[in-house]
């Protein structure tokens, strides 16, 4: 089966909420953080940025794991700037440079249908060079667009952190007041998933939706708690999950303050979850990992996947993730 590893790009004004987000070392820096995780994939660093994406106490991108699969196995990577503030300085394809605005208030993603037609597009066109796509994403805020079009569809829902200290009493607040402003309650759009996608999502959950509906083959959702909320929005609009799966790391199944496991089994999804373990890494950044911080990111749960299938072991990626971290730090 050939598989295509594709890495969607996704900007949000909720991420610039203090707090909300550590995906970037300052609120403002994760603005930048997309379209870095993508360079460095390519690059030994990001070329936008002279620095790598870390959090706020300097836990490096998860950008290292999909980097280090793709090193083993060689798999192919597209990327899709599905919104971003920027262009990567990389080949990239284009779907929108629409960002996904502050819920709290003005309607998300007006653009919604446009984006997902043009993703759609670029779907059927990649189920002609491919049996199966692995989507993976880099969205800084996402977590919080994710639980609030979840909740509009009717799920009791908690999304992962990139933190150990999982912000959800703010995450709370800010989708309580987006539903004020729209006018609903918890489940207020359960029949009307393309509406809570425009009110509450942002340019990614809408890529990857329309990449997901326009390519017939098997799609690996290769992300966290925020491909729930595209798994549940396929749910709504009447799709087979049969030909899904959501391939994640075991940091987010065992996180206690998201509901990874419930959700996706009352949505009705399978998961792969990667046994990556760090916990004998030489290197603090990577040792937090096993204390919560950073979690999942940039496809690397997915990506893992594709090693894992190409003959190589959770074990092994962990071992070249060790590698690229030294190499980072400037250590060889």
């Amino acid at each position: 089966m050939k598989s295509l590893f594709l890495l969607v790009l996704g900007n949000t004004e909720i991420s610039t909420i203090p707090g909300i987000s550590v995906a970037g070392a300052t609120p403002e820096l994760t603005k930048i953080t997309p379209v870095a995780d993508a360079e460095y994939l390519f690059y030994e660093k990001p070329l936008t940025i002279d620095t790598i994406p870390v959090t706020p106490e300097g836990h490096p991108t998860p950008a290292i794991i999909t980097k280090a699969a793709r090193e083993l196995s060689n798999f192919p990577i597209l990327v899709v700037r599905g919104g971003t503030y920027l262009a990567p300085l990389i080949p990239h394809v284009h779907i929108s440079n629409v960002v996904g605005r502050d819920f709290r208030r003005e309607p998300a993603l007006p653009e919604v249908e446009v984006i997902i037609e043009r993703a759609k597009l670029l779907g059927k066109e990649l189920e002609k060079i491919a049996n199966e796509i692995v989507i993976g994403e880099s969205t800084p805020g996402g977590t919080t667009t994710a639980q609030a079009i979840l909740w509009a569809l009717g799920y009791e829902a908690k999304t992962s952190s990139a933190s150990p200290e999982n912000p959800q009493e703010l995450k709370e607040k800010v989708i309580k007041e987006g539903f004020k402003r729209v006018g609903i309650e918890k489940g207020g759009l359960k029949d009307k998933p393309l509406e809570a996608l425009k009110e509450f999502g942002d340019p990614m959950i809408a890529t990857v939706l329309g990449l997901s509906l326009g390519f017939g083959g098997d799609v690996v959702l290769a992300g966290g708690t925020q491909m729930l909320a595209v798994s549940a929005l396929l749910k709504s609009l009447g799709e087979d999950l049969s030909r899904f799966m959501i391939a994640t790391t075991r940091w987010v199944v065992e996180d206690p303050s998201a509901t990874f496991i419930e959700t996706a089994r009352e949505i009705g999804i399978i998961s792969y979850v990667a046994e990556l373990d760090f916990s004998k890494s030489k290197f603090k950044g990577l040792r937090d990992y096993e204390r919560g911080y950073v979690k999942e990111g940039v496809g690397a749960g997915g990506a893992t996947w594709l090693a894992v299938k190409a003959g190589y072991s959770p074990e092994d990626v962990s071992k070249k993730v060790e590698e690229l971290y030294e190499r980072l730090m400037g250590l060889r």
